[in-house]
């Protein structure tokens, strides 16, 4: 059975690789994978070494799209997929997350009636002016296969009608939904163990911020600066992302010394920045399950999260881009008790293999 899986941003490589090293090292389960990489985010550190070390097939297909508006890039997308789809007549699409990539894959497929596999399906942050939020719900209304890294996730698809009709043959109508456990933890069990990387730091906040809704909103962003500014007993270390340092640089929004701006990092350097640190503030959707994979307190300067039982359990604490709530946050992080076994067992994608 050939599945054809679609991906366009770095850390959907990431997610991607783990059932494409099971698929791979399992052939009796009788699969063939065909790897299409839209280039929706093209990124300089996806070179040979990249896929080399991190263990992850080249893509079998690159339609070089690069980013743009969102409309122009899903159009393009949906466009470049619908003929790869006629070429290699694939039995599934399989598509990760929320991306415009994902989105376009699902619409590709769905129009021909190819069933549609959506890993990541039922989270959401309940904030349709996020073109996440839209993608995701979009996307799990289009497919047939919905895998479902948590409870919560499951029974937020319930909520929009969409349950598991087990009695049917599986159809955009009839669906299949099932929880699998999150495919990120498997990933992060495989590389943390490889520990490729080792880095220096030590005693640090580990920070990310890059979300439109605190980059674009000058008052959120100017809160965010001040708070970080006013925890000067706390060294920080803070990846920037390209389009955050453009922006602190045209409005003068600068970080006191104690907090260490470095270009942004690889995945497998992002992992070791996250076993060694103290504790994570982040504006991420993905960080925020990478800091409790490593048992590291999370302060989510969000109003929201897809990731709800993080902050049911105590290891995830919203503040928003409250200037007195982040301080607060950071003043009082401190590892909860319990470490509950949130995202299975690391066994996702053999799950997802046998649901199939």
């Amino acid at each position: 059975m050939k599945v054809l899986t679609i991906v366009g941003a770095r850390p959907q490589f990431v997610k991607a690789a783990v059932l494409s090293r099971y698929i791979r090292n399992n052939p009796s389960c009788g699969f063939i994978e065909v790897l299409l990489h839209t280039g929706q985010h093209y990124d300089r550190n996806m070179s040979e070494v990249f896929f080399e070390e991190m263990d992850i097939p080249q893509p079998d297909i690159n339609l070089h799209i690069g980013s743009g508006n969102h409309g122009r890039m899903t159009g393009l997308m949906l466009e470049r997929i619908e003929g790869v789809i006629l070429d290699q007549r694939p039995e599934i699409l399989l598509v990760y997350g929320d991306t415009n990539s994902t989105l376009a894959g699902a619409l590709a497929a769905s129009k021909l009636h190819v069933p549609v596999a959506h890993v990541e399906a039922g989270l959401r942050s309940f904030m349709m002016t996020m073109p996440e939020e839209q993608n995701r719900r979009l996307t799990d209304h289009l497919s047939t296969w919905l895998f479902c890294p948590t409870k919560a996730a499951k029974d937020n698809l319930k909520q929009e009608g969409i349950t598991d009709s087990i009695s049917t043959v599986p159809s955009v109508d009839k669906k299949r939904v099932k929880i699998t456990g999150d495919i990120m933890y498997e990933a992060s069990l495989y590389y943390n163990e490889k520990k490729i990387i080792n880095i220096d730091e030590n005693d640090f906040i580990l920070m990310t911020l890059h979300r439109a809704e605190n980059t674009d909103n000058l008052v959120r962003l100017r809160n965010i600066v001040k708070a970080v500014n006013n925890l000067t007993e706390y060294k920080f270390i803070f990846p920037v992302h390209p389009r955050t340092i453009k922006i602190l640089e045209q409005q003068k929004f600068h970080f006191s010394s104690h907090v260490k701006m470095i270009p942004p990092v690889g995945y497998l350097e992002m992992v070791a920045y996250e076993s060694a640190c103290l504790a994570v503030l982040t504006d991420s959707g993905g960080v925020q399950k990478e800091a409790f994979f490593f048992r590291k307190p999370c302060i989510t300067m969000r109003d929201s999260t897809e990731w709800v039982e993080l902050v049911d359990s105590g290891w995830n604490t919203l503040t928003g881009a409250d200037t007195d709530k982040i301080i607060a946050a950071v003043k009082n992080m401190h590892i909860p008790e319990r470490f509950p076994s949130l995202y299975g067992d690391g066994h996702c994608a053999e799950k997802i293999v046998s649901y199939l």
